[in-house]
């Protein structure tokens, strides 16, 4: 399995996942409280949906952190493969998945230069990783290229409050501060690559309207789903609706 090389293990998606209390905390810190716990399970419902039927389908979870995504993804029937470059996530994913009972094979890897031949596997899930990665186009290419039928994935959109969020911690950066920054993506963008590999994209589903960090600040579920089923009502989410996933499915060739 190739992984990072030369700088660009240098950038702060490699470094910060490399540290051990990151990979300890990562699932609290993501999933933890009522919102994290509703992130998580609209996840799971919006994955499982795009990559039915899943018994027996062979998938690779690119960047699979502490390997929520392949640990669920197993449980439900799947044949997977998870890979990060982080050697200490997939410590705290493997012990995960024998808590839970998923027979997940972990592999350190790059999402730049995925070590499979073209088209292993009939699916491949990729998420909350594009939006970090050094060059997210090459990563895209490389999720298309060892997909044999479908990949899923999602990034924060360029019209979006996420937007905001990332152009402010981007400055911080630059003027020194610790912080997780990321990019948002435009599905335009997307699109091309995608498009560029052979790829269409055949069904979106947005989340939120307002700030994630917004919707923890409250902390309440129930107002969430509430709040935001309002704002799709009228319109919003459509239209500003953020992160966003897509599913997305080779043309015949």
């Amino acid at each position: 399995m190739s992984i990072a090389k030369g700088s660009r293990n240098q950038h702060y998606s490699y470094s910060a996942y490399a540290d051990p209390r990151m990979a300890e905390t990562f699932e609290a810190q993501r999933f933890g409280g009522p919102i994290g716990q509703l992130l998580a399970e609209t996840q799971e419902q919006v994955m499982s949906s795009f990559l039915s039927p899943l018994q027996g389908l062979s998938v690779l979870d690119v960047g699979t952190g502490t390997g929520r995504a392949a640990i669920a993804l197993a449980r439900r029937g799947a044949v997977v493969t998870g890979v990060d470059a982080s050697a200490e996530m997939l410590a705290v994913a493997a012990r995960r998945a024998r808590a839970y009972g998923a027979p997940v094979t972990f592999l350190r890897a790059d999402a730049h230069a995925l070590g499979f031949r073209d088209s292993t596997f009939d699916a491949v899930v990729c998420l909350r990783v594009l939006m970090h990665t050094p060059d997210w186009k090459k990563s895209l290419r490389e999720l298309c290229r060892v997909a044999r039928t479908r990949v899923v994935l999602d990034y924060p959109a360029l019209w979006s409050a996420a937007a905001l969020q990332a152009a402010s911690r981007g400055v911080a950066q630059k003027l020194g501060v610790r912080t997780e920054a990321y990019r948002v993506l435009s599905a335009r963008a997307v699109r091309d690559v995608l498009a560029s590999n052979g790829f269409r994209v055949v069904e979106t589903h947005r989340q939120f309207v307002l700030p994630i960090a917004f919707h923890k600040t409250l902390g309440s579920a129930a107002t969430t789903v509430s709040v935001e089923r309002m704002l799709a009502v009228v319109g919003l989410r459509t239209m500003l609706g953020s992160p966003v996933t897509i599913v997305a499915e080779r043309l015949e060739r």
